[in-house]
């Protein structure tokens, strides 16, 4: 029995790209979420505060 080494070799680089734009496809979608989260926010009224009360 015979190893085959063309497909190994073959099928190793094809692992090899698949895990490299795995790892650059999750760190655009990192960022992208990043960025996301950094801009969805609503800004909240200002209250003001108690110390300024005289209803002590």
């Amino acid at each position: 029995m015979k190893i085959n080494w063309i497909l190994l070799i073959g099928l190793a680089i094809a692992i090899l790209v698949l895990i490299y734009f795995l790892i650059r496809k999750n760190n655009k979608d990192k960022e992208d979420y990043t960025n996301f989260l950094n801009q969805d926010f609503k800004k909240q009224d200002e209250q003001e505060s108690d110390l300024n009360d005289e209803s002590y």
